[in-house]
């Protein structure tokens, strides 16, 4: 698979300016970049992620970058950050937030919890039990709270970057289909190469300041990000393109290897993982390419192997792959 920022420097005429959202998100890429070595595919998918208005589960083993990179792109925006920890004591009212009695005014007043900010990270999202993760379904879909009869909207831009742990299973809850499917991205995050390890080993043993933060800055304001947003959703999609995506998605339905397929939402996803791409890399229109890109961060966490043919040792990157390759591309 391609690097999504291999065609960076490729300019194309457009009806829509690109160039403010591709040279801002090029300064994050570098801001970051002087913190984490290597995985730049992992940011430029967080990017696309944000761009989509879409949050993203990061999934790997412990130690290869995923927290610090959620924290580093939250500091290079000027958005609000809060960081969960989740834990098998943890309850919805630590998330979310109470009722709280005012003896002064005999009422019961909402204390906000820490889900209430623009950028939220929630470490180790798989060692809540189901009764908290499910406290994150209305939150994550509809960007609300119900609380006592009373909706309370989340701020924008909202989103959560959840990571999880794939080989410890001790003390973790498997996270239901309903909540993986509110996850418009799963980034699985892989070691470095031998490089990119030397560097960091590097970095490590040249590095002066102990706060690795400390010299990230802030580039992309809140009203900055919604207009990037914004402008995303103008992002040109063809007929052909839009049949091509449809027939990806029914294939998983009618795929006999999978035992559960991909919905309507993965569908939507797929659209606008697409458009937050093509704008990444300064487009104004969606390429067959593009699609290909984001197919398995998209789909490979909404569809289940059938139990048989997992035992054969056939994974959901594979049959993504098939998949794709046999739909017929548009021209």
């Amino acid at each position: 698979m391609e690097e999504l920022n291999q065609n960076e420097d490729i300019r194309f005429d457009s009806r829509l300016d690109m160039e403010p959202l591709h040279k801002k998100l090029s300064q994050v890429r570098k801001e970051i970049g002087k913190v984490i070595v290597g995985q730049q595919k992992m940011v430029d998918r967080m990017l696309v992620a944000l761009l989509a208005n879409g949050h993203v589960l990061l999934e790997g083993v412990p130690g290869v970058a995923k927290t610090i990179t959620a924290k580093l792109l939250a500091r290079t925006l000027d958005a609000g950050f809060s960081r969960i920890q989740f834990t098998p004591d943890l309850m919805p009212s630590d998330i979310l937030g109470t009722m709280v009695f005012d003896p002064k005014k005999s009422t019961f007043d909402y204390k906000k919890g820490p889900v209430y900010s623009n950028i939220i990270l929630i470490d180790e999202v798989n060692r809540a039990p189901a009764k908290t993760q499910a406290a994150l379904f209305e939150v994550m879909e509809e960007r609300q709270i119900t609380m006592d009869g009373q909706t309370y909207p989340m701020s924008v831009p909202f989103l959560v970057l959840a990571t999880q742990n794939p080989i410890e299973q001790e003390g973790t809850y498997r996270l239901p289909e309903a909540q993986l499917d509110r996850f418009l991205m799963k980034i699985e995050i892989d070691y470095p190469e031998l490089q990119d390890e030397i560097e960091i080993i590097n970095r490590e043993n040249n590095m002066v300041k102990s706060d690795k933060l400390a010299d990230i800055h802030t580039l992309v304001t809140t009203e900055e990000i919604l207009r990037f947003q914004a402008l995303v959703r103008q992002i040109r999609v063809e007929p052909g393109i839009i049949q091509y995506i449809a027939k990806i998605v029914v294939n998983t339905r009618e795929n006999n290897l999978l035992y559960l397929g991909a919905s309507p939402r993965a569908s939507i996803a797929l659209l606008n993982t697409s458009k937050a791409l093509a704008a990444l890399r300064g487009r104004d229109f969606v390429t067959p390419e593009d699609i290909k890109e984001v197919a398995y961060p998209v789909l490979g966490h909404r569809v289940v192997v059938s139990p048989e043919k997992e035992m054969e040792g056939i994974t959901t990157h594979l049959i993504i792959k098939q998949i794709v390759e046999s739909v017929e591309v548009p021209r």
